[in-house]
């Protein structure tokens, strides 16, 4: 991407169908209502534009640290999902995969990017927040919940 710097001993490239294990991996680590396998899979062969992030050097060369998924339309973008790291949150990688994801936007011609996210994740709105992304919205339902519930999707904007 860019005019964005690459943080020392990481490398940003295309999510490959070989990634797609680790990628669920990294997800169901951090996330209590993970993406499923076939999630993924489906995403690729659909062509969306994911994005992982690996250690390039060391006794960690090859480890996932992080990913990125958007969809397009018209002029938007859609985050679908963005993960870091468990052992990396904190480091400022969220925010090197937002400025990523935020560029890779504008280069296919987005002037917004759109995401939703759950109100008790505090982590990411306040990382969203803090990026400057605006709510604009919400979606009753939007995801599952623990027992069978459901719980609620902030919509959030921010212009790219």
């Amino acid at each position: 991407m860019t005019g964005v710097p690459v943080p020392a001993g990481l490398a940003l490239r295309p999510m490959l169908p070989a990634d797609i294990d680790e990628v669920h991996a990294l997800e169901c680590s951090v996330f209590p209502h993970p993406w499923s396998r076939a999630n993924f899979d489906d995403c690729l062969v659909s062509g969306y534009d994911a994005w992982v992030a690996r250690d390039e050097a060391g006794k960690q060369a090859g480890k996932l640290a992080g990913y990125f998924l958007l969809m397009y339309a018209l002029d938007e973008a859609h985050l679908l999902d963005v993960a870091v790291a468990g052992e990396r949150h904190g480091t400022g990688l969220g925010r090197w995969l937002l400025d990523s994801l935020c560029a890779r936007a504008r280069e296919m011609g987005a002037t917004s990017v759109l995401l939703e996210v759950r109100p008790s994740n505090e982590r990411a709105l306040h990382v969203y927040r803090r990026y400057g992304f605006e709510e604009i919205g919400r979606r009753k339902g939007y995801y599952p919940a623990h027992e069978g519930k459901r719980e609620d999707a902030i919509v959030m904007r921010l212009d790219v």
